[in-house]
């Protein structure tokens, strides 16, 4: 299936020297919509975020410190682009008939435009988060740096060579599943809702989604895909895996399942806590309450 998203020809030219170098091969063809992934979600974050939250939440977001204010504007950005590349992500897998009849070897070296398209929009986003969180790790903390490290490392490597598993990519980015329910229980505690019922129905598709797509799907899929790149590298006449590639491949979703795993226990935890009668606000204790009216 191609790109619905063609490449601009000028910006293809300029990057195909570094992408060469790099044996990004099939970055060229989709440095646009990394570009404006990362362009859209800075705006997002520095001006359109801040300007909806005062128009539609004053009370709440002008009651803020500045330090959670930052963390409201990320989570913004990070609920905008869990929607547009998980309904991207899933109209590739129900829709690109050439990855549905990809085999074991295609799955690790096979290439098709929509599947490019995906992993440029989350290269996009990963670069914005990772800078973002570099900026202020006093409020992201060392966990969020390590994840869009490792996140990015992961969808740059998408470009590597044929490309290197553009397939199991797309697959990976429906970890996003679990982000939305994420952020709204975030907000609940913002808006004062924290311990009410509607927060508890959240909260209980949050551990459904997130265990589902992160640790049960995620877990499938390293599987699967270890299999295929044990097939690929041991297939006579094939294109051999570079060891170093797959190392860097497998580490950095080794990194992504281990903070995952670390990340639903303390979930469980805060959720237990909030339902208890012991809620504590997730990021600042002292910060207000107040209701919009």
């Amino acid at each position: 299936m191609r790109d619905p998203f063609p490449a601009i020809q000028r910006l293809k030219r300029l990057a195909t020297p570094l992408a060469e170098s790099l044996s990004l091969r099939t970055l060229p063809l989709h440095a646009h919509e990394i570009l404006l992934a990362f362009a859209f979600y800075n705006l997002l974050n520095i001006y359109i975020s801040p300007f909806l939250s005062r128009r539609l939440a004053r009370r709440t977001y002008d009651a803020l410190t500045e330090r959670t204010r930052t963390n409201w504007n990320a989570r913004i950005v990070s609920l905008v682009q869990s929607t547009v590349v998980n309904t991207a992500a899933l109209w590739v897998i129900f829709y690109d008939r050439e990855r549905w009849a990809m085999d074991a070897g295609q799955r690790v070296w096979g290439y098709t435009g929509s599947m490019g398209m995906v992993q440029a929009l989350s290269a996009g986003y990963f670069m914005w988060d990772l800078m973002a969180a570099s900026m202020r790790p006093d409020i992201h903390g060392p966990g969020a740096i390590a994840h869009a490290a490792a996140a990015l490392a992961v969808s740059l490597l998408g470009f590597v060579r044929r490309p290197f598993c553009n397939y199991y990519g797309i697959n990976f980015v429906l970890y996003e599943l679990s982000t939305p329910p994420l952020n709204f229980h975030w907000f609940m505690d913002k808006f004062g809702m924290t311990g009410s019922t509607p927060q508890l129905i959240n909260g209980i598709v949050l551990l459904i989604s997130f265990g589902g797509s992160r640790l049960v799907w995620g877990t499938y899929q390293n599987a699967n895909m270890y299999s295929d790149i044990w097939h690929a590298y041991n297939t006579p006449g094939g294109l051999p895996v570079p060891p170093w590639l797959a190392a860097i491949y497998m580490l950095a979703s080794a990194t992504l399942t281990g903070l995952n795993v670390l990340w639903f226990g303390k979930m469980i935890q805060a959720l237990m806590a909030r339902f208890k009668g012991e809620a504590r606000r997730m990021d600042e204790d002292d910060e207000p309450r107040d209701k919009d009216k």
